[in-house]
């Protein structure tokens, strides 16, 4: 298997200065794209294997999300 191309960031800079509320929606965004394609691996997956490295991956991400809501909570 090779590795992915590597992919430019898309929108501002990390750098740059930015809303902080806006930079958690863009986190909470990216989170549910990875979200909704490990649910689908995890449905499709052919085997058991697949099927459990799939659902680490969805719950990781869950906890990814709640993280971030505490942070964005603690934050204001």
């Amino acid at each position: 298997m090779t590795a992915a191309p590597e992919r430019q960031a898309v929108g501002k800079p990390v750098d740059e200065p930015s809303d902080l509320g806006l930079l958690f929606h863009r986190l909470n965004n990216q989170l549910g794209i990875i979200l909704a394609n490990a649910e689908l691996l995890e449905t499709k997956a052919a085997d058991d294997m697949g099927r459990a490295r799939a659902a680490q991956v969805v719950a990781s991400v869950l906890d990814a999300m709640t993280t971030a809501r505490q942070i964005r909570l603690l934050s204001r």
